[in-house]
């Protein structure tokens, strides 16, 4: 039987897929045929040594460079780029605590690296009049936690804005922009924080995870999304299953956005 979703031929970039949801995306587009560069600030030791890596700080300009000369120099040029590099450390407080050096430090991871790195490799796609750059980005760009994520919360709007207005300067020279929104996922981070927070009431995990979901008005399915899953939905977009889409957002919550 013909496999559904092939990314045979196809070269990959996946920022940030030494663990989670990058680690699953990436070894799922091994899996389908592609050859998958990744990168991370270090090297992690537990990745296999035939993994193609490249370490980068990718919140520098001199980080994306280096990364941008990697995908040419190892792969020859790229047919599809995850930008899955995201996160938050912003302390918490509220809005008002936010200092100038937190807003710049939540831009500079989560919505830099992907204009820096288009920047740099969406020409030769353009050239070739082929390609698929795929933003992920997060349902909290429309719902906030506004007590920790505010910041995190506006990169991440900031980075689904920008993505639409590149969908709509390049699709029609033949590369695809499309964005994926995340909910809640159940990474090895997720995991350790619904421990640590249902170590603090003295109930459990699952406690933890119920408090999480609590914060983010619940989640209908009743547990966070997977890896795997948000992966799977990412190969399906960088596909040739997926060439009439472009310019979309596409929402893998549990159905958490109470709206329409």
């Amino acid at each position: 039987m013909t496999q559904f979703v092939s990314l045979e031929g196809k070269r990959a970039l996946v920022t940030a897929g030494t663990r989670g949801t990058g680690a699953a995306t990436a070894g799922l587009f091994r899996d389908l045929g592609a050859e998958v560069l990744t990168s991370a600030r270090e090297r992690p030791a537990t990745i296999d040594h035939d993994v193609s890596f490249v370490a980068a700080d990718l919140t520098s300009a001199k980080g994306c460079d280096i990364l941008a000369a990697a995908v040419r120099d190892r792969l020859g040029g790229v047919d599809v780029v995850v930008h899955m590099l995201g996160g938050s450390s912003a302390p918490p407080g509220g809005s008002l605590a936010l200092t100038d050096a937190d807003w710049e430090r939540e831009l500079a991871l989560n919505l830099m690296p992907a204009v820096r790195l288009d920047r740099a490799l969406v020409p030769d796609m353009v050239a070739r009049g082929s390609g698929v750059i795929i933003h992920v980005t997060s349902i909290q760009r429309i719902m906030p936690l506004p007590e920790a994520t505010t910041a995190y919360a506006a990169a991440k709007a900031a980075l689904s804005a920008y993505s639409k207005a590149l969908s709509k300067d390049i699709s029609p020279r033949g590369v695809r922009v499309v964005r994926v929104s995340p909910g809640w996922i159940e990474t090895e981070a997720a995991v350790r924080l619904a421990e640590r927070l249902g170590a603090e009431s003295g109930a459990g995990i699952e406690e933890g995870k119920r408090q999480i979901m609590a914060a983010l008005g619940g989640i209908p399915i009743g547990r966070p999304s997977s890896p795997e899953e948000v992966a799977s939905l990412i190969a399906f977009l960088a596909s040739d299953r997926a060439t009439s889409i472009t310019g979309s957002e596409f929402v893998i919550d549990g159905g958490t956005v109470p709206t329409v």
